[in-house]
Parts: C-alpha cells; structure tokens; sequence
C-alpha cells in the first residue's frame, strides 16, 4: 500500500455491510491510505462528485442500485473513467465475474476477503493507472491529435486536441464519440477487413480522417486525426506528383521549414521512417535534396 512519506491515496469503499465497511477503513487507513465510504450506488456518485478517488472497492450486490450499475455510471463520468474499480463480491459464478468485468471493473476478489491479496491487487492497479495517466499527460502536452478506441470501434479516450477535432463533426455529442458508420469502419480495419485512412465527418471546408497507428493494449488502438482542406495543399502535392499520403504531409512539411526530427514529432514518425519517405518523395520529384524538393512543392501548391 502507499508510501506514507508520499502523497496519500484515496480509496473509495462502496459496501452495504456496516462491518465490511469498518474492516476495510482501518485495514486500509492504517496502510497509509484516505478512505471514503458509501453505503450505496447513490450514494458513492454524490461522493465522487466532489472528490475523485483513486481507486474504488465495489461490493457488487447491494439494495437499490447495484454494483455492476453504479460501476458502468461511474465509467461514463469524465472524473472517474480511468479510475480502476475492484469488485468485493460472495458470487463466484462465471457469469458474475463477466458482468462485473464487462460493466468496467478491472478486478474482483471474493468474499471473505483476504487483506494481503486485495491490497496486493490494489498496489498493481494504482501503479497501472499511473503508468497510464502519465502517457495520456505527456501525449496531452505534446498537443498530438490522438484517441483509442477499442475493437468494436467506441471511443476510450481522446487527447483534448482529438477531442476538439471529433466534436466539430458531432457538435450534439456530450463525450468524444464517433458516428455508427465510422465505428463499424473502424471495427472492419482492425478486424483487417479494410486498410487505409478513415473520414469520419466534414467541417466547413475541412475533411477530417482518422489513421490506424497500431494496437497499445488488450482492446485498445490507438488513431491520428488529421485535417485536411478541400483542395488543400497535401491534396495538390499528391495530384502533381502522385505522392501517397504520408509522402505528401512530409513533404508539405519540407516545404514549411522544418528538419526530420520535427517532422517525424509532428506526424509520430521515427527519424528513419521519416528518411524512407524523403527518399521516395526525391525520387518522384526527380530531386536529390531537401531545398529543391521544398521549391518544387511550393510551386505545386502556389499553382493548386
């Protein structure tokens, strides 16, 4: 459990046994943690209204609103989506696990509890949680235009710049979110049913696609969201030189300034790859070098 010289951790308990919730308080509060209580679903999202846990320990039968309900509402609040929530429960049923799972649970043990077990898997999913919450940070920071999703195509997070981005073609939606269409797209390439850029929606004059970057976890793949303009500028570097793609947005950006290393920053490419791709844009445009392919794609968009 938590370093007492760090930062305390907030654990939120939601359990209708005034005994669990007793045990469980000083068990956890005497390894350094805050605990929070609720005795119930309504209860434990008026709490997280106002503070947002760490972790949550959900007792998953409970009067009123269940654990597995109170679970899946948790998750479609923005405050506690990433937070991992550990099911408490006497049901040992396959399918009780499978629900406590698929309503957003990361983990359960089972009742009577066994304290080193459940602070070990508290100790695994707080670091996972912080190992994640780091990577989205930085991927914040660097103003990257990216989102997850998972195999059936529905968002799982999206930097604020991605976000931004998909709320232009779904000014409605309350959440990052793609339209049916777009989902079952996405669902296709990632089952190799089809390959390339998705368009997921116009906006004004714009164009926006999304373009597979690999799988990053069990059921999640990570996309780039690029814009492009009617008749843009890597639209007219591909018409007049038959560039693919990703050879015309480095060349554009060739053409714009800046060095391998900035390019491949901006488009999430290696420096090598960045390379491979000058290499082929050279060859097309029948140049050997950087400034001569720079004049000839400003010539290009200048002409349209």
């Amino acid at each position: 459990m938590p370093d007492r010289s760090a930062s305390r951790d907030i654990v939120l308990v939601v359990d209708d046994n005034p005994d669990t919730l007793g045990f469980l308080t000083a068990t956890l509060e005497g390894q350094g943690a805050m605990v929070l209580v609720a005795t119930g679903g309504v209860q434990a999202l008026a709490i997280v209204e106002r503070i947002t846990p760490d972790v949550v320990l959900m007792d998953a039968v409970m009067p009123g609103m269940d654990g597995f309900e109170t679970c899946r509402r948790l998750k479609r609040l923005a405050a506690t989506a990433d937070v991992p929530i550990i099911f408490m429960t006497g049901l040992s049923e396959t399918e009780h696990i499978v629900e406590g799972l698929e309503a957003g649970g990361v983990d359960y043990v089972t009742k009577p509890i066994v304290l080193d077990e459940l602070t070990a898997r508290i100790r695994v999913h707080l670091a996972n949680a912080r190992r994640e919450r780091s990577a989205r940070m930085a991927l914040d920071t660097a103003g990257r235009f990216l989102l997850a999703t998972d195999a059936a195509g529905t968002v799982a997070w999206a930097t604020p710049q991605a976000a931004r981005l998909l709320a232009e073609v779904a000014p409605s939606s309350a959440t990052a979110a793609l339209a049916d269409g777009v989902r079952d797209r996405v669902a296709a390439q990632i089952a190799g049913a089809e390959e390339g850029a998705i368009a997921i929606g116009r906006s004004d004059d714009r164009t926006i696609a999304m373009t597979a970057l690999g799988r990053v976890g069990d059921d999640e793949w990570l996309w780039r969201l690029t814009v492009e303009t009617a008749g843009g500028e890597e639209a007219a570097l591909r018409r007049r030189y038959a560039l693919t793609g990703r050879e015309a947005e480095v060349l554009l950006w060739i053409a714009r300034g800046k060095a391998n290393r900035d390019i491949g920053e901006i488009l999430g490419l290696s420096p090598r790859t960045v390379n491979k791709h000058l290499e082929q844009v050279y060859a097309k445009l029948g140049v050997e070098n950087r400034a001569s392919a720079a004049v000839m794609a400003l010539k290009a968009i200048e002409a349209g």
